[in-house]
């Protein structure tokens, strides 16, 4: 057994042990740059890691399904109900005291995940760069970016932004933040990282699949894939260099997250916790969001997908949701913990998926299947849950926190996102004695007022606005 021409012994070898020498079936045929961009793809592929998720150790103790484990899901032990903040404001206030002082000391870091595509949009760019405001259509990159910097003006110390990125959206990501000039944030304060892949394997063969001649059928290894990212481009020796060890994460695609949130933050380390989630009260049992639960004394999150109809529509003596957390993917971590799973790549599990992955057969044919075809693995980030000795459960308000960008139209779609953000304005506005029609459109940079506090400071009760309103920098 040999080695095509140009191609490494050791690594054929390799590729003939996992029954995988199938990749190089057009190797004679390719010119040297796509033998160059096939052999670098082969030499990042973790075979036995791939071999070992298709084929599971048949002596190992199968483990319950999700499904099985929501048979004895509880509400979670640690939770601050939006009710109960609202009725204990002096709680609320030393918890917010309490975060602004980790934010003034250069602790707090963020975390934004920013990998994938607004092609449910109908807009083919990364969807950060999506338009969102309600008055100068500004993106949802820029609206989070400048929250940062507000919450960093406010705390009198740099708050370094870590954006995930993916293959298929890190270079116009980079280039867009560039043309506008990283929309005032220090290039100092500002790391771009992309998150890995993993092949996509034939369902039937477990053979990895090729999309080109020269190219594998890859995908990205989820969010949870971030860890392997964080540590893979340096970015937890930044933080140790920086002094941060509380990590702020969220996602792109919601443009009302509340970026470094203090009060949460401040919860978040009175409870002691290792990890923070973000939760709203679910409008029904079958709404698509994942259940926050605890599971035989540990906190975690259930897939909707992976929640019995029986389960989910469970309700206690008062006719409530027994299991009504729907999680916000809004995350506070302690960079410490991440690290501890980061660095023990077994604690982080893979699931598989079953997709229609388009590929080459063996006559060299582009085949587009009909049905899944292939089985895709990827991690989610909270399973880091279970593996943390304290999880808090936070409630927020919908309306004001989770407007997230998902669909074309509908629930979760550009229309409720503006609608969100215009009510926010106006609500902050009114509060202020501004009276405004009831149609008015308004749009509030957060580097003008990053809360309602800060816009008390600047309005008057008699000043007069127009609408289209938008107050800028």
């Amino acid at each position: 057994m040999t080695a095509p021409e140009s191609f490494p012994e050791d690594l054929y070898q390799t590729l003939a042990d996992f029954q995988q020498t199938h990749l190089l079936a057009w190797w004679d045929e390719l010119n040297e740059r796509e033998r160059s961009e096939l052999l670098a793809q082969i030499q990042r592929i973790n075979f036995a890691q791939i071999q070992r998720l298709y084929t599971p150790d048949p002596s190992a103790k199968s483990e319950e399904s999700p499904a099985q484990k929501a048979e004895r899901a509880t509400r979670p032990a640690t939770v601050v109900r939006l009710e109960d903040r609202k009725s204990a404001p002096t709680e609320s206030e030393k918890a917010t005291a309490q975060g602004n002082q980790l934010l003034a000391a250069g602790r707090v870091g963020a975390i934004l995940v920013a990998g994938g595509q607004g092609s449910r949009l109908g807009f083919s760019h990364p969807k950060g760069m999506y338009p969102i405001g309600p008055v100068k259509q500004t993106s949802l990159f820029q609206i989070l970016v400048e929250q940062l910097r507000a919450r960093a003006r406010q705390a009198g110390q740099p708050i370094s932004y870590f954006i995930m990125t993916s293959d298929a959206t890190h270079e116009e990501t980079v280039e867009y933040f560039q043309q506008h000039q990283n929309f005032g944030l220090s290039s100092d304060d500002l790391y771009f990282f992309k998150q890995g892949t993993m092949p996509a394997v034939d369902a039937e063969s477990g053979q990895i699949l090729l999309e080109q001649k020269h190219y594998i059928a890859v995908s990205p290894d989820g969010h949870g894939g971030m860890l392997a990212a964080l540590k893979n481009n340096g970015m937890f020796d930044v933080m140790r260099e920086k002094g941060i060890d509380t990590l702020y994460y969220h996602q792109v695609d919601n443009p009302t997250a509340i970026v470094c949130d203090p009060e949460f933050l401040g919860y978040h380390q009175n409870a002691n916790a290792a990890v923070s989630v973000k939760v709203v009260s679910k409008r029904s049992p079958d709404e698509k969001m994942g259940v926050v639960c605890d599971v035989d004394q540990k906190t975690q999150i259930i897939e909707y997908s992976d929640l019995p109809d029986s389960i989910a529509e469970q309700t206690d003596e008062a006719g409530n949701l027994l299991h009504w957390a729907g999680s916000t993917a809004i995350h506070i971590f302690n960079r410490d913990f991440l690290e501890q799973i980061a660095n023990d790549d077994a604690r982080l599990p893979f699931h598989q998926a079953n997709k229609k992955v388009p590929f080459i057969d063996a006559s060299g044919s582009q085949v587009a299947p009909e049905e899944p075809n292939a089985i895709k693995f990827e991690r989610f980030i909270f399973d880091v849950l279970p593996e943390a000795d304290t999880v808090l459960v936070y409630e927020t308000d919908r309306s004001r926190e989770f407007n997230p960008v998902k669909n074309a139209e509908g629930q979760d779609s550009p229309r409720t996102a503006h609608e969100a953000l215009n009510l926010i304005f106006s609500d902050w506005l009114q509060s202020c004695g501004v009276k405004l029609p009831a149609d008015a459109i308004v749009e509030i940079s957060p580097l003008f007022a990053v809360d309602e506090t800060e816009l008390k400071q600047k309005i008057s009760v008699d000043t007069q606005f127009t609408s289209p309103l938008y107050l800028g920098e």
